[in-house]
């Protein structure tokens, strides 16, 4: 669109005085970090924040300036990572040893403190990434609940530990230990929920966390390291600020992190763990690549179908690892699906994120409008369209979400995980068409199968079961419920998560043996009974 139509679609962006007061963000320069249970005064070199909401000034859109960060180098980096091995200790420390009552009891302080911090973090969210108020509040609850079910998982999962087990003459108690030292790397896209849906259960099994914070929502965890420093022991939970090339390079190289829990490219992932000079001693929990396909036949109930592609193609402005990102339609039912897909996207309320009913906001990633348009010049020169009414539109932050059909196999959009709001349409005539492109396709996350014929649906179901990793009947691809696994195939995952997967991801089983004479019997008795070590226990948490 040009700039002559876009007073008529409206302007996204406000002056400093149109912003409402409660929602109105004071600048936060933090010159601090976590290191070894203290906030370390810094005074180097800083790094400043911009969100990606504009303010309309008399020089033109300005992204508004939300404050600065330290940005250490190698050396803090590398005191940074000498705290969590000090802290860990070769598990003699004092968090790993730490009985699981008392781990708990700790988490719980922090749940307790970083309630207390709800109303900041949801403006940050808010301001940092662009997330509108309603999915800022969600991913802020949301977090809160994925702590607490943890909790209660880690207490059924200390129930199910808390007996000896007697076979073949040999008489031995399992429980679940910590692996050492875990470097936590997290996306900019839910910079709450997803960087603890690995940190937490980390954290809590044991593990002393390293905590490199994401490039977009920095900010938003600074009001909680006070509560990472008074919840936890020394150590435990340490922060990294700065350039990731330049301080994770010689941490990995160190050989000293046992785990990468890590949330991003694939490429990045592959990178990082040639850089461990120990491979075998590494474990990797890493949520990668997707693009993930909705299949809509001519057997789907078109609504149903448009309402979850919508949802799963443009919640949080597409830039979900689950959202749906290539669509396959089949041709007989192609042209009324793309109408009412247009029709229902043009109707998206644009604006910023504090906005009633606001759907569409504006785009953390300074690069990603140019590379959207390139995407969608692409496919047009190609013999594609934009379908929607102001598709495409881009307003320096801003770019309203774009229906573009037919896509084929010589386009970018076809093959390249977008992650904007772009939706590329895919007409198909036979049903192997979108299986085939399951089968060479480099991911296998997740797809979506819009079909009302049991025969059809259980076909695809059976072709796509054993390439992704969840297969989803007319709705859109999710994450949650939390306590459902969560992976991926191909570059997709590596490991499992879920409340109760996560747990056993970041630990490792132990067992404690013995020949099941009358002396060792009493020898265990007496220490279980006088509750001299932390692992042999049978106390039942309740």
């Amino acid at each position: 669109m040009n700039s002559e139509n876009a007073s008529s679609f409206g302007q996204i962006f406000k002056s400093e005085n149109d912003i409402p007061e409660e929602f109105k963000m004071e600048e936060i320069h933090q010159r601090e970090y976590l290191l070894n249970g203290e906030l370390v005064p810094w005074n180097g070199e800083t790094t400043e924040i911009y969100s990606p909401v504009c303010i309309r000034t008399e020089n033109g859109l300005q992204r508004k300036l939300l404050g600065s960060i330290p940005n250490i180098g190698v050396k803090e980096a590398m005191e940074v990572l000498d705290a969590s091995v000090k802290a860990y200790d070769n598990g003699f420390g004092e968090w790993p040893t730490m009985t699981v009552e008392g781990r708990i009891k700790c988490m719980q302080k922090f749940v307790y403190l970083m309630i207390k911090q709800r109303g900041l973090i949801i403006k940050l969210l808010m301001w940092e990434i662009g997330k509108t108020l309603t999915d800022s509040t969600k991913e802020f609850d949301r977090t809160v609940d994925y702590i607490n079910q943890t909790i209660d998982a880690l207490k059924d999962l200390d129930r199910e530990s808390s007996r000896f087990q007697q076979a073949e003459g040999t008489i031995a108690q399992i429980r679940r230990a910590p692996l050492g030292v875990v470097l936590s790397m997290g996306p900019f896209n839910y910079p709450l929920n997803e960087i603890f849906t690995t940190l937490i259960p980390a954290l809590i099994m044991g593990n002393t966390i390293l905590f490199k914070l994401p490039k977009h929502g920095v900010l938003t965890h600074y009001p909680l390291l006070s509560a990472f420093k008074e919840a936890f022991p020394k150590g435990t939970v340490n922060t990294l600020y700065g350039k990731g090339s330049e301080i994770i390079t010689p941490i990995m190289e160190s050989g000293k992190v046992n785990v990468l829990a890590f949330i991003g490219s694939s490429k990045v992932a592959n990178g990082l763990k040639k850089l461990h000079p120990k491979v075998n001693r590494l474990r990797a929990i890493l949520s990668l690549d997707a693009k993930n396909a909705a299949i809509v036949t001519k057997n789907a109930d078109v609504d149903v179908a448009v309402t979850e592609c919508l949802l799963g193609s443009l919640s949080f402005n597409g830039q979900r690892c689950t959202a749906l990102k290539l669509i396959f339609v089949q041709k007989e039912i192609a042209e009324e699906f793309t109408q009412k897909l247009s029709k229902a996207v043009s109707e998206m309320k644009p604006g910023l994120p504090w906005e009633k009913d606001v759907k569409i906001t504006p785009l953390p990633e300074t690069n990603k409008p140019s590379y959207l348009k390139e995407c969608i010049d692409d496919a047009e020169a190609k013999g594609a369209k934009v379908l929607n009414e102001n598709g495409g539109f881009t307003d320096e932050s801003f770019v309203f979400p774009a229906v573009v059909y037919p896509v084929n196999s010589d386009m970018k959009l076809y093959h390249e995980e977008q992650f904007g709001p772009v939706i590329p349409v895919v007409p198909f005539e036979n049903i192997d068409e979108p299986v085939e492109y399951q089968v060479n396709a480099s991911h296998g996350m997740q797809v979506s199968i819009f079909s009302e014929d049991p025969l059809e649906v259980s076909k695809l179901i059976d072709s796509f079961v054993n390439l992704v990793s969840r297969v989803n009947i007319n709705c859109q691809a999710q994450r949650g419920p939390d306590v459902f696994p969560f992976t991926g195939r191909k570059d997709s995952a590596e490991g499992t998560l879920s409340v109760f997967d996560a747990l056993r991801s970041f630990s490792i089983r132990s067992l404690v043996a013995a020949k099941a004479t009358d002396s060792n019997k009493n020898l265990l008795n007496t220490i279980v009974r006088d509750h001299d070590s932390n692992f042999l226990s049978t106390d039942y948490l309740f």
